[in-house]
């Protein structure tokens, strides 16, 4: 059986924190499930920290917290370094790395909820889809 490849935005690591009931931190949750392979880079996990630490989020969870579900995220994730460049692809430059990783990792979806910024990827074979639409691919393959 095919398992999807899967490489999770920043704003899905947010989302599940904040609404823990959510999509998105079912996604999180079923990261070490054997359903989906997630993907890392460096780019990729420094910018889960910048952004999990950022002052406005500090209601939700500590900086302890925020590097324990990183940690954890790290210890599932397949890494890759990523070695050659597709820049500027996108509309919005600051996700190529995202879409890089992807073709790297040969990603099946990036699973987002910026789903219009990553549109172009479909171009290259990868699907930009959001939580929900995800889970409900990953019932229908287990059906």
């Amino acid at each position: 059986m095919h398992i999807f490849q899967v490489v999770i935005d920043t704003n899905i690591i947010v989302s599940a924190l904040c609404a823990r009931n959510g999509a998105a931190s079912k996604v999180l949750r079923l990261i070490d499930s054997g359903a989906f392979d997630i993907h890392i880079s460096i780019p990729l996990v420094l910018e889960y920290e910048d952004v999990l630490k950022r002052g406005k989020f500090d209601r939700w969870w500590t900086f302890q917290e925020a590097d324990d579900v990183i940690d954890y995220i790290c210890s599932i994730a397949t890494q890759h370094k990523i070695w050659y460049l597709w820049r500027p692809y996108l509309p919005d430059a600051k996700d190529d790395f995202v879409l890089e990783l992807a073709i790297k990792s040969q990603a099946t979806y990036i699973v987002t909820y910026n789903t219009k910024d990553f549109k172009s990827a479909q171009a290259l074979g990868i699907m930009p889809i959001t939580p929900e639409e995800f889970l409900e691919r990953l019932e229908k393959k287990h059906e």
